[in-house]
């Protein structure tokens, strides 16, 4: 029974052997030349200003980004259930769940815009 997963520790070992060598090997060739333009803090490829130049950012970007998934995440939920839809062999209940998913979703859009997550300043 044991030696049955022996190929899957192998690669286990080997994934791990490679990346660890990677590292190292990295490590090793690359230029360290450090200096103060190179080790100051960017957002978003911009000059840091305020309170960016401490290395505190917005919070903004963020919320951005995760807005962003949220809404893709939702993208990907509904490809299948449209190809199910275009079928015609979903139930009353499938459709009825993915209209509620939709409006909760709808809910949390309408709620970022309210708060101003998607102004742009």
């Amino acid at each position: 029974m044991l030696l049955s997963y022996l190929p899957v520790l192998l690669m286990l070992g080997f994934a791990t052997f490679m990346s660890l060598a990677v590292l190292y090997v990295s490590s090793i060739l690359r230029p360290q030349n450090p200096y103060s333009d190179k080790l100051s803090p960017w957002e978003c490829g911009m000059e840091p200003v305020g309170e960016a130049d401490a290395g505190h950012f917005r919070v903004h970007f963020f919320i951005i980004a995760i807005l962003f998934i949220v809404f893709d995440v939702e993208t990907i939920f509904l490809f299948p259930w449209a190809v199910i839809l275009a079928d015609k062999s979903i139930s009353l209940l499938a459709f009825i769940e993915m209209f509620v998913f939709i409006a909760v979703l709808g809910v949390g859009l309408v709620y970022a815009w309210a708060k101003g997550a998607l102004d742009w300043v």
